[in-house]
């Protein structure tokens, strides 16, 4: 994994350059090795000269603004991590590099110690993609013909990640394995096949891996979020199929990518409504807020499951798919939460 005693390299794009210097002087204090580039012709010539392990983008600068210059980066250039520099007004445009390849955003004007560990988190989602990324190459160079026990393993190997991170926080414990329990239960009233099933299982088990990317004083605050913290808190699934996408088929990363989509289409930038969300994600929604309304959080106690239920059932048609909710009504409260019913 990369850190700071390693020195890792950082190039800093930004046509300011009181705000390069200044932010070079953090990093090199820091330990890093850092760069500057004025604007992005600089910037592409310090990446061929030699690519960093990150570059820091200001979104908006003279000529081709950085929300332009990081596809080039992410086509020219994957192992290099991005982290975007923005101004509160940029949210849609944010947004919008996130799902470009971003990993990260840092809002301007900078809170040097919130650029650190936006920083040590960006460089640690780096190392693990890279570490997947080449056991992916080398298990495929030795074993070719074991595609499927690959896979398993890989998967297996995130999934243990997910449940190592759960387990470190007293709100989030056991969570996927849950949420994985009442979406097969669905599922099967749904009579998904059997390829179909262990996809939902698949996309439930690992869908908050994006969380590792997350803030932990932000996600378990105690208080409402504020907009910004809601969408920083909402970037783990667009980061979570990043992650897994050296191993994962296309129906599970659609899985992980939509499964905060509302039915109606009135989720947070959302991009698909109604039929068109897969089926996988949701039947996700629907085991994921069960779950999440049964368990403990730092702003509200659990709800019982027969409330939970309720609001479930009235919600049908506008946060979750109608059908979807019928198969989970069928389903015995003690087969999803043993003892509880």
């Amino acid at each position: 994994m990369v850190t700071a005693v390693e020195k890792a390299s950082i190039l800093v794009v930004d046509d300011e350059q009181v705000i390069r210097k200044a932010l070079c002087r953090k990093l090199t204090r820091e330990g890093y090795l850092c760069t500057e580039a004025g604007n992005a012709d600089e910037a592409k010539a310090r990446l061929e000269e030699k690519a960093p392990e990150l570059a820091i983008l200001d979104i908006k600068m003279p000529g081709k603004p950085g929300s332009e210059l990081l596809p080039e980066i992410r086509q020219s250039h994957p192992e290099t991590a991005v982290i975007m520099a923005t101004a509160l007004t940029d949210t849609d445009i944010v947004i919008q590099c996130m799902k470009e390849g971003a990993h990260d955003y840092i809002i301007k004007p900078f809170d040097l110690d919130k650029v650190m560990i936006s920083i040590d988190r960006t460089l640690r989602i780096r190392g693990l993609e890279l570490d997947i990324k080449r056991y992916q190459q080398q298990l495929e160079q030795e074993v070719k013909e074991q595609t499927k026990e690959i896979r398993r393993i890989f998967l297996g190997a995130i999934e243990s990640l997910v449940f190592a991170l759960e387990a470190k926080d007293p709100y989030t414990g056991g969570h996927s394995r849950r949420v994985t329990n009442v979406a097969l239960a669905i599922g099967q009233r749904l009579d998904l096949p059997p390829d179909m099933l262990e996809d939902l299982r698949w996309g439930a088990l690992l869908h908050d891996v994006g969380k590792i990317a997350v803030d932990s004083a932000i996600q378990n605050k105690p208080g409402n979020l504020t907009p910004e913290e809601y969408n920083h808190v909402m970037t783990h699934a667009l980061i979570g199929p990043r992650i897994v996408k050296p191993v994962a088929n296309e129906r599970v990363l659609e899985i992980i990518t939509h499964h905060h989509a509302r039915y109606d289409g009135n989720g947070l930038n959302q991009s698909v409504v109604g039929e068109d969300i897969p089926l996988g994600a949701r039947i996700l929604a629907v085991a994921d807020t069960f779950d999440a309304m049964t368990s403990d959080r730092p702003y509200r106690s659990a709800m019982s499951p027969a409330s939970v239920i309720r609001e479930i059932e009235q919600c049908a048609g506008t946060q979750f798919d109608p059908a979807v909710v019928r198969a989970f009504l069928r389903i015995p409260t003690a087969e999803i939460m043993p003892g509880q019913a």
